[in-house]
């Protein structure tokens, strides 16, 4: 990584406070485009970046490509050398509803078999992040006491290092608490870690072994529709959402500021209940 990328991520840690997370996300991005230049980035020319993201195209969606434009601007700028990007617009995007699995799904995902310490481990976890909504960067950092079994709460530390308390369903606690009683030790394989669920090395699991167990989840229980954790908490709030809870209270829950955000589960209720319409009601149907 060369010195220029460093500079700049120091100066998001201690000018701008920006978060692990946030940081390594920015990290991760400026050295796989450094690495695809085949020089330093601080050296790259506007034609370098343009064909590096046009070749993004083919793997990334508009989205991660405006994500990746997003943190050149910043990393340039910071170097006074804003016009090597200035003129690289982003992408348009088509604004798409959230996506997010069935009932049916969410229980073919949770009911697994349980063999192993880990399986026990993976239930405990998929069973709190569906309870919950949390994300996946709150759900690999919860510590063993952010979850109060006497209060029925969950602890999560969220964007912007903002603490929410969250109630947490008997069935997630039941299976957290076979975890931790039972299996938690024997994965910790004598490491010593706060975080409620280490990684099969007994060390603090991250969020991309988080999205592996997943994917291998994803296959063992024969799910086809698409599915990250963020699909998941999608779920979780379209799943409330459908089932009478208010959007307050769902944003509260996701630790969402802004109600707009929370509000685009609302045109995900509508097209199901207009779905709903047609299949079912009998006059509803052309030719009726």
């Amino acid at each position: 990584m060369s010195k220029g990328i460093i500079e700049f991520l120091d100066y998001l840690k201690i000018e701008r406070k920006m978060s692990v997370n946030t940081i390594s996300s920015y990290t991760y991005t400026l050295k796989l485009i450094e690495f695809a230049s085949g020089k330093e980035l601080i050296k790259c020319t506007k034609d370098d970046l343009k064909k590096i993201l046009l070749s993004n195209k083919n793997s990334h969606s508009p989205k991660s490509i405006n994500h990746e434009i997003t943190i050149l601007r910043q990393f340039f700028s910071f170097h006074n050398m804003l016009e090597v990007v200035k003129d690289i617009d982003l992408m348009k995007l088509n604004k798409s509803l959230p996506k997010y699995l069935t009932k049916e799904e969410v229980d073919r995902l949770l009911n697994f078999k349980l063999i192993t310490p880990l399986d026990y481990r993976n239930k405990a976890m998929l069973e709190l992040i569906y309870a919950t909504g949390i994300r996946v960067s709150e759900l690999v950092n919860i510590k063993v006491n952010d979850l109060d079994f006497e209060m029925c709460t969950l602890k999560v530390l969220g964007k912007g290092s903002k603490e929410r308390i969250i109630p947490v369903g008997s069935v997630a606690l039941k299976y957290n608490k076979i975890y931790i009683e039972q299996y938690r030790k024997n994965i910790l394989k004598n490491n010593l870690i706060d975080e409620l669920y280490p990684n099969n090395q007994g060390k603090k699991m991250t969020r991309n072994g988080f999205n592996y167990i997943l994917n291998e989840l994803k296959l063992k229980c024969k799910i086809d529709s698409y599915l990250t954790p963020h699909v998941l908490r999608h779920s979780f709030a379209t799943h409330l959402l459908l089932g009478g809870a208010d959007l307050r209270s769902i944003q509260l829950l996701l630790g969402h500021e802004n109600i707009n955000t929370t509000n685009v589960y609302t045109h995900i209720v509508n097209n199901e209940l207009k779905n709903n319409y047609i299949a079912f009601h009998n006059r509803s149907r052309k030719g009726k």
